[in-house]
């Protein structure tokens, strides 16, 4: 596995050892089954671009959108035509990543500054009801997301497990790393 992001330059900074399976994914119900598919680089320069693929999917009550940067973060979209919810895993990202910062701003909150105490608490911002209605309750997801030994993609296959997709999403993910 290489060492660099492949988001690399795009999402923050530009090198990072031991980068983990960056990845990006849109997740879907159709007829009834979930559907997940690899998103494309280009997905992950940008909130918007990241958001603009997911809208591509409109699945039965919207589409999921899922990226893992660096293992170090991930983002969860939820798009329903022009509604989009967003959930970052951690606030303390945006100090570091671009892509994490345009999540932060768009939620309309500030970011924690060097020197803040807050910036020492890996805290997740944004909708923690995202998932509510799949199933996943604020206060499961709180718990999912307070391991602060988890890994980012750790994290989301803790999510997708207890939405229903979790083999999948890791067979995708999987498939890709060894692409």
């Amino acid at each position: 596995m290489p060492t660099h992001s492949r988001f690399e330059g795009q999402a923050g900074p530009e090198l990072h050892d031991d980068a983990g399976r960056d990845f990006a994914v849109v997740c879907y119900r159709e007829e009834g089954a979930w559907q997940i598919g690899l998103l494309p680089e280009r997905a992950s320069a940008s909130l918007e671009a990241f958001v603009a693929a997911v809208r591509q999917q409109p699945g039965e009550g919207g589409a999921i959108g899922l990226v893992d940067i660096a293992d170090d973060f991930f983002v969860a979209a939820r798009v329903v035509g022009d509604d989009v919810r967003l959930l970052l895993s951690d606030v303390t990202a945006a100090d570091e990543w671009r892509f994490a910062r345009e999540v932060v701003e768009r939620l309309g909150i500030s970011r924690p500054e060097d020197g803040d105490d807050e910036l020492d608490d890996i805290e997740p911002v944004g909708d923690l009801r995202i998932f509510g209605d799949l199933g996943l309750s604020q206060m499961e997801l709180g718990l999912l997301l307070s391991d602060v030994d988890a890994y980012a993609d750790e994290m989301l296959f803790a999510i997708a497990r207890r939405l229903g997709f979790g083999d999948e999403l890791e067979r995708v993910v999987d498939d890709a790393a060894l692409n």
